[in-house]
């Protein structure tokens, strides 16, 4: 049997009784808040933060795992309608592509959708495409690299360095769905249906590369050959470059998967406010650098600022996916917008929260004019009320005043 701690994102602290060694693997990974009871043994308070998912932590010489499990507040449905916006805004599918209303946690849900997209994109069978090998060989093939055949082999006919392209399936687009099913079967918490599914996707993809964990992950060109498996490279890419879990401190084992709703949360309210703003003949662009001082040493990285017709800032937004005060939205938020706001010289700023206590407040600035606004998104409500909001937040921002 294996011991299951479920907490929900952003929730209070709970109690709950672990072997030390397992309290403090939890607390260095940053998987979530854990802190000992100082005045019960083995005992540990636990409290989530914004990351969602499941980790499994196997300790030596104990038979019995333990899983953590952090939910989101959101449901499962509405987190793949922002995943599904963030990656493909005029793509085909949505949640309502994937059964994830028979998912009760994030992780199977994931792998079933990951899975399903795979098995669409290879029912045409693999995509084959050249790329460039280098070896040494005894038989000439291709180009021979003279530089590297006398820097390694001066004087000598055989064997030859040489360079092809081979027209094959281990391209970068089936390296990555490979890569993505093998880490989906090591992770605790997948489905038997959805795991046996992905060993079928696996046994499709047996002659292609795993990319080897720690390396860069190989880019890809969106284009009409590759079109089919663009819905699934998206979410592979998911799967491999957010909080992956798989490391084993002080000789504990932890494996699991992390999805940051900090992240999520930034990524769609940004490339939503993209989308919205097309129409206006603005151009946006997201975590664009500026300074705040002269000598441009203070950097700043705004999430999204908007660019009128003639090139200048019109608009600054920030997203901030975090728990609020009891009687407001947090001050050091408001500070760091009027920095946006008096290095771009703009009279007005936009903080986005997640639902909180109001739909909008708005503070004058003493002395200096800046007003800072502070939009709330109801994140339970539909995607297309969701998507309203964000148009009607689009049209304040285009009328939004310079300094």
């Amino acid at each position: 049997m294996t011991q299951v701690v479920e907490l929900v994102e952003h929730a209070p602290a709970i109690g709950v009784a672990l072997p030390d060694a397992v309290g403090r693997a939890l607390a260095a990974g940053d998987i979530v808040d854990a802190a000992p009871d100082p005045y019960v043994s083995a005992h540990w308070s636990l409290r989530a933060g914004s990351k969602v998912g499941a980790v499994t932590v196997a300790v030596p010489g104990n038979d019995e795992p333990i899983t953590v499990r952090v939910a989101p507040k959101v449901s499962i449905a509405r987190l793949f309608f922002l995943l599904g916006y963030t990656l493909a805004p005029k793509g085909g599918w949505r949640d309502g592509e994937v059964d994830v209303a028979g998912h009760r946690d994030l992780l199977p849900a994931l792998a079933h959708a990951v899975e399903r997209q795979i098995d669409r994109a290879l029912r045409q069978g693999l995509l084959q495409g050249y790329r460039a090998n280098e070896e040494t060989s005894l038989v000439v093939r291709g180009r021979i690299r003279e530089a590297e055949q006398m820097r390694r082999r001066f004087g000598a006919t055989l064997p030859v360095e040489v360079e092809y392209d081979e027209f094959t399936t281990d391209i970068a687009e089936n390296r990555l769905l490979r890569t993505a099913v093998e880490r989906l079967l090591r992770l605790p918490g997948v489905p038997h249906d959805v795991r046996r599914g992905l060993l079928h996707q696996r046994a499709r993809l047996a002659d292609v590369t795993v990319i080897v964990r720690g390396q860069p992950l190989p880019a890809w060109q969106p284009s009409r050959l590759n079109s089919r498996y663009q819905h699934a490279l998206h979410l592979a890419r998911t799967v491999l470059e957010n909080a992956s879990v798989e490391h084993a401190p002080g000789g504990l084992r932890v494996d699991g998967f992390l999805f940051d709703m900090n992240k999520l949360f930034e990524d769609f309210v940004t490339v939503a406010l993209r989308e919205s703003c097309r129409g206006f003949g603005h151009s946006a662009r997201l975590q664009d650098p500026h300074h705040l001082d002269e000598a441009s040493a203070i950097r700043m990285k705004p999430d999204f600022v908007l660019y009128g017709p003639h090139g200048a800032p019109c608009a600054v937004v920030d997203a901030k996916y975090k728990a609020e005060k009891r009687d407001g939205f947090p001050d050091a938020d408001l500070y760091q917008m009027l920095a946006y706001c008096t290095a771009l010289g703009l009279r007005e700023g936009h903080l986005v929260y997640a639902k909180g206590n109001a739909p909008h407040a708005a503070h004058t600035v003493r002395h200096a004019g800046i007003v800072i606004h502070q939009h709330a998104l109801d994140l339970d409500q539909e995607p297309s009320g969701l998507l309203l909001d964000v148009e009607k937040l689009t049209a304040r921002l285009v009328s939004t005043p310079r300094v």
